[in-house]
């Protein structure tokens, strides 16, 4: 039986991840420095608002990138920011 292609759109957003996944495998350049926590959620907050203190979000582009919550109110998250405010 042959395989039915997708729709156009899900094959571009497919190649889209693909190419990512790959660039990041092959030690994907990017322009940002990230950090990965995990702490207490009062911890967790102290450490994000310690980040946005030293790192103005307007300047450094400063997110919290991602994060989860673990066992126990532990909060594992990634902080992002660009190394420099040029």
């Amino acid at each position: 039986m042959a395989k039915i292609p997708g729709p156009p759109a899900l094959e571009g957003l497919k190649r889209r991840i693909a190419r990512h996944r790959q660039e990041r495998a092959d030690g994907g350049k990017s322009n940002f420095v990230r950090e990965t926590f995990c702490l207490t959620r009062n911890e967790a907050r102290a450490k994000a608002r310690e980040w946005f203190d030293a790192f103005p979000k307007a300047a450094y582009w400063t997110e919290v990138e991602s994060w989860r919550q673990l066992e126990g109110d532990r909060i594992e998250f990634t902080m992002r920011r660009l190394p420099t405010a040029d």
